[in-house]
């Protein structure tokens, strides 16, 4: 009876050997599994993320480092002033098409027309009409530097501010239509109410104006800084900038005020708006993102000054360019998407083509940037740097 006690428990012994054995086995098995799974799954994410940015070309454009911002033509060509006074156009696949030499540097980041003149200012106190074969069509004089980049409005007139502390209107033929005298430099970019007619922009008087077609004025905004910004239109006619004073204004067409919004900095940044009408704006060293109705949604710490405007695609990313070499991919949240570094620094506001590739100047380099999510600018808002790819500063709202 021991004997065949005995056998039973060793028996059961035996199979619970067998058993754990087995759970071993299928253990090492699942582990097995585990790891190829988590290799199979770090190889995919390499190949994911190493697909989901291109570096379609860079071409080297000037000696020096340049942050005018790229314009684009209909026909793809890409334009960009350098600080050796000089237009560069450049075809869509990297190639330099032709250079325009000016008599000075150029800060002021051109724009586009309807019939593909080129306009942008130097600082040899000369605003520059080019054909788009690269040709000088005219040229007109003021008596400072033109960093102010220019807009354009349905009729073909061209408005820029001055140094000399004046805004010009000038007739496509390069003839003054009108100027306007504020009381300091003038070197933010103007933006164009299609459907007002009103033309705003800052001055370093501390002043934000509102002018009509006619060139008198409709009203002003007083803040505590200078304003170098240039401002943004929503589809609901609200104005948007920002003072060196460290706030972020939001007007009404009547030049009320609708909200301010401390942003922690100086702002010398413009804004760029989404079709959900977020705001978008670099603030000292913050990417910020506010509600339509002044709220902080989110903030970004940078590592440095940042100058450059964002710009929002349709699939609603936003691209950063941080001045330390790199170009951040942010959704609306706020979550970080993808960061693309560069050798140089990166001072220019990127522009969004119809294709989706991206443009933007990194030191002497223009570079044409795509992501596999790519999308092209957002519609009916202020996606971008003087509203769209042309840079004509102009809002019309369009389905």
């Amino acid at each position: 009876m021991k004997f065949l006690v005995a056998s039973f428990k060793f028996s059961v012994l035996g199979l619970k050997l067998k058993s754990e054995s087995l759970k071993l086995r299928q253990m090492k098995l699942s582990l097995q599994k585990f790891v190829a799974i988590w290799m199979f799954g770090l190889i995919a994410q390499f190949i994911c993320s190493a697909q989901t940015a291109t570096n379609l070309w860079k071409l080297q454009i000037a000696e020096r480092d340049c942050d005018s911002s790229p314009a684009l033509a209909p026909d793809g060509t890409i334009y960009v002033g350098t600080f050796e006074g000089e237009l560069a156009a450049v075809t869509p696949d990297g190639k330099i098409k032709w250079k325009f030499q000016a008599g000075g540097e150029v800060k002021s980041s051109p724009a586009v027309a309807d019939d593909g003149t080129i306009y942008f200012g130097s600082r040899d106190k000369k605003f520059y009409a080019v054909a788009p074969d690269g040709t000088l069509k005219w040229k007109f004089t003021t008596d400072a530097w033109n960093d102010s980049s220019p807009a354009i409005d349905e009729s073909g007139t061209i408005y820029f501010g001055s140094w000399d502390g004046n805004f010009y209107a000038l007739e496509g033929d390069g003839s003054l239509s009108w100027k306007f005298a504020t009381g300091g430099i003038v070197d933010s970019s103007p933006a164009i109410d299609g459907q007002s007619g009103f033309i705003y922009f800052g001055s370093h008087d501390k002043n934000f104006y509102a002018l009509m077609p006619s060139g008198k004025l409709a009203w002003k905004f007083s803040t505590q800084g200078q304003i170098i910004s240039s401002p943004a239109i929503d589809a609901d006619g609200a104005i948007y900038f920002t003072s060196t004073d460290g706030n972020l204004y939001a007007l009404n067409r009547n030049g009320s005020e609708k909200w301010h919004l401390r942003t922690g900095g100086t702002t010398a940044s413009s804004p760029v708006i989404d079709a959900h009408g977020t705001i978008y704006l670099s603030a000292n060293q913050f990417e910020i993102a506010v509600s339509r109705d002044g709220k902080k949604l989110w903030d970004y710490g940078a590592a440095d000054l940042v100058k450059a405007s964002p710009a929002v695609a349709a699939n609603g990313i936003i691209y950063f360019s941080l001045p330390w070499r790199d170009l951040m991919l942010s959704s609306p949240e706020g979550n970080l998407e993808q960061d693309f570094l560069e050798d140089t620094r990166i001072d220019s506001s990127p522009a969004i083509g119809d294709n989706g590739i991206i443009y933007f100047t990194s030191g002497r380099d223009l570079i044409a940037f795509i992501s596999t999510n790519a999308a092209p600018a957002a519609k009916n808002c202020w996606p971008m740097f003087h509203s769209d790819a042309r840079h004509t500063g102009r809002a019309i709202w369009k389905e």
